[in-house]
């Protein structure tokens, strides 16, 4: 499930961070994109974890935060952060889950930003992307 791509030449989105969320749970995704859209962040969804690595590649610009579940079917949150810095260094990430626990970032082959463990209140997951992004 993905959104159409979005213009960015308007000079409000050009402010907006773009954050994308990767959830293979419908209800998570819209959760999570209707709390950062209204806290001034741009999102689009991906339920399909290839699907979001594919928009990535070509998206210009890329987005300022990946936001992905670690258990994912085709690819788990980590090997998606993982090739996304891989283009892009800098990237910043939040890995969320309700099956691992935080200890599996200090084993990651990718540094991951922070970690938030399901379920989650939406406004730790604003206050959480805002300290992640420097805002």
């Amino acid at each position: 499930m993905s959104q159409p791509e979005k213009n960015r030449s308007d000079p409000a989105e050009k402010n907006k961070p773009l954050v994308y969320i990767v959830d293979d749970e419908v209800l998570l995704l819209e959760l999570a994109a209707a709390s950062l859209q209204p806290a001034g962040y741009e999102t689009k969804q991906f339920q399909d974890p290839e699907l979001a690595l594919k928009s990535f590649l070509r998206t210009k610009p890329k987005p300022d935060l990946l936001l992905s579940d670690y258990a994912m079917g085709k690819m788990n949150g980590l090997e998606l952060i993982e090739k996304c810095k891989e283009i892009k260094p800098e990237l910043k990430s939040v890995l969320i889950s309700g099956t691992a626990g935080a200890e599996i970032l200090l084993t990651a082959p990718v540094k991951v930003d922070r970690f938030l463990g399901k379920p989650y209140q939406p406004a730790v997951l604003v206050e959480l992307v805002r300290t992640v992004l420097g805002r």
